[in-house]
């Protein structure tokens, strides 16, 4: 009777539990409450957000079409909970707003009146695999204003919030701010010098960050030999101006001291311009550096074009090395959130970016001036020749010798402005009044890279089934339209684009890895100067002769120096190869130790703290 009795209780203990499971869940399911356990809180609605919505002082109506398909698809399945996902965030957006958001939610059937709608909303229905179109997108309106998203693509979820706050923030604020774009670069799309082209070839796209700036400002592009800046440009972007004149560099300064708002991105070496310049018939030559070194000296900064920051501790891989294998890139960085300021809104939640062969601003900002270091490197760095760069990273790792201190590798002056002309226009021509210096404070950002805004170091395209997508590498594209977003006067969307992408690099590998590096460093370079020496003693005795007539031939103790020397090049060279395989076997050990210690430690974690709980239940049950 005991044992039924025990099985009676378990069983009604155990429906119990199931019932008060699922009550649990309902009561849960039905709280306008959400918990949010992600590291950087990726699905709690970012102050930046709640500021937009909390400034609105009339209703804004967001239509949402979402198609409920019968069918079961892969495909179908993956987009009805996104769809699920996205009215969750529409929720909260309708809580925080105090109601001022209205969300209406539309099921664009075949031939109904809600795909009759979403197509006047500009809602496009994508094709899926089996011929089906599915609908999945939302437009937000505001009176006349709306704004709509076609199709809100599952591959941009992290993004996802930063689309909707800025679609209300368009239709709240409808006039777009006027945004100057001063390049050498082919940012802008279009037309290139037919030189350059191959006959099948088509003119380049726009980059994209030109093409996100164009849906938030009107961007106008700016002659890199302008003499005057529009005065109706709010904020103007100066890449990569090489070989600017002093005439140019005045327009910058008097545009600077009325209130302009003004981002440079200088370069002491740009890939980008270097590939667009290569002439398939003639070969391509290295670019120029750029600067502004006449207004940078006004402002008590110095930026070094002929060098490039290397960093041990920031070094990337490039493919396409010798025998296949990837190769170390010193002058390519890989900036860690170490690496980027915490504190400052522009760049508080940015955690991975990329500039491939960066400069380094020096100096100390004149009276009236201050300086924000934006991003960093880290004290394992030092400058170095800039065209060096180019050849590869052996010959940088073998020679290298940290500096000991951080580069400024991007930094924002604030403050009152004065002229680097105190002379007047050098041109000698005045179109109009010159000022001496600014009637408020304001705001400058300077940047040591430009290659870092193109699409090849910033996006990753991929092949999915709604076509090709591209994804962010980095927090490159966030950067550049934060600073953008900051000197056009809005501040709030900063905070939630910089949501969009966090990786979690392992920065302590790669401080090890810059240990190791360090430590076979002398070794290589020890052996690497002996090669050299014996090279450059075998190339004397094989030039030695007596006369013109005997330049070939040789004594026998001649022979047997140079056979020597031979064979010493021959087992140096064994040497080096030694060493730097055990160099990339360390490293490679120290990427393994890594990974398996992430792999393993959480399930050995939890077995021991199972089996130490089993242990003390058992002393327990004992001890009664």
């Amino acid at each position: 009777m005991k044992s039924g009795q025990k099985i009676i209780f378990s069983v009604v203990g155990i429906v119990a539990l199931a019932l008060i499971v699922i009550a649990v869940n309902f009561l849960a399911g039905s709280l306008p409450v959400r918990l949010d356990l992600t590291r950087e809180q990726a699905y709690t609605l970012s102050d930046g957000t709640r500021a937009i919505l909390a400034k609105l002082d009339a209703p804004v109506k967001i239509r949402f079409y979402a198609t409920q398909s019968q069918s079961s698809t892969p495909e179908t399945v993956y987009l009805k909970q996104y769809a699920r996902n996205v009215a969750d965030l529409l929720n909260e957006y309708k809580r925080a707003s105090g109601g001022k958001i209205v969300i209406e939610k539309y099921d664009p059937q075949p031939d109904s009146d809600a795909e009759d709608s979403a197509k006047l909303d500009g809602i496009e229905g994508t094709p899926l695999a089996d011929g089906e179109k599915y609908y999945l997108g939302l437009a937000v309106s505001q009176v006349d204003a709306k704004e709509a998203i076609p199709f809100l693509d599952p591959n941009r979820e992290r993004q996802l919030e930063y689309d909707l706050s800025r679609a209300i923030a368009r239709v709240v604020h409808p006039d777009k701010p006027v945004i100057g774009v001063m390049t050498s670069l082919p940012m802008m799309g279009g037309a290139v010098n037919p030189m350059m082209m191959s006959p099948d070839q088509q003119p380049p796209e726009a980059w994209s960050i030109i093409k996100e700036l164009r849906g938030d400002y009107t961007v106008r592009t700016v002659a890199p030999d302008a003499d005057k800046i529009d005065d109706d440009i709010r904020v103007l972007l100066v890449v990569h101006p090489k070989e600017i004149t002093d005439k140019t560099q005045f327009a910058l300064d008097q545009f600077v001291l009325r209130g302009g708002k003004l981002a440079a991105f200088l370069d002491p070496q740009s890939i980008i311009d270097s590939r667009s310049q290569q002439n398939p018939m003639m070969g391509g030559q290295p670019s120029p550096g750029s600067s502004l070194d006449t207004l940078l000296a006004a402002w008590g900064l110095a930026f070094d074009k002929s060098k490039a920051v290397a960093d041990l501790n920031l070094k990337m891989q490039l493919g396409g090395g010798e025998g296949g294998q990837p190769t170390e890139a010193p002058t390519w960085l890989a900036l860690t959130p170490e690496n980027i300021n915490p504190d400052d809104i522009l760049t508080a939640q940015l955690d991975s970016i990329w500039l491939p062969g960066a400069g380094a601003f020096t100096g100390t900002p004149t009276n009236g001036l201050k300086e924000t270091v934006l991003l960093r490197s880290t004290t394992q760095s030092q400058l170095v020749d800039a065209m060096l760069a180019n050849f590869g990273g052996a010959s940088l790792l073998n020679d290298f010798k940290p500096s000991g201190h951080e580069q400024t590798l991007a930094l924002r002056l604030t403050g009152k402005f004065h002229t680097a002309f105190p002379a007047g226009n050098p041109a000698g021509t005045n179109a109009g009044p010159v000022l001496k210096e600014a009637a408020a404070d304001n705001t400058v950002v300077l940047v040591g890279d430009s290659d870092f805004l193109a699409d090849n170091f910033s996006l990753r395209q991929m092949n999915t089934p709604f076509g090709q997508m591209a994804t962010a590498l980095n927090a490159n594209l966030n950067f550049a339209q934060n600073i953008v977003e900051q000197l056009a006067g809005d501040d709030h969307l900063i905070g939630v684009r910089s949501r969009a992408t966090l990786n979690h690099p392992f920065t302590r590998v790669k401080a090890m890895e810059a240990a190791a590096q360090e430590k076979f460093a002398a070794q290589i370079s020890g052996l690497q100067k002996n090669l050299e020496d014996t090279q450059q003693r075998l190339a004397e005795l094989q030039q030695q002769d007596k006369d013109k007539s005997q330049r070939f031939i040789m004594t026998a103790e001649q022979q047997a120096e140079v056979e020597k020397f031979r064979q010493a090049e021959a087992q140096t060279r064994i040497q080096l190869k030694q060493v730097q395989k055990d160099l990339r076997r360390e490293v490679d050990a120290l990427q393994n130790r890594a990974t398996w210690l992430n792999i393993v430690a959480v399930p050995l974690l939890v077995t021991l703290f199972g089996l130490t709980l089993a242990v003390y239940k058992r002393k327990l049950t004992s001890a009664k």
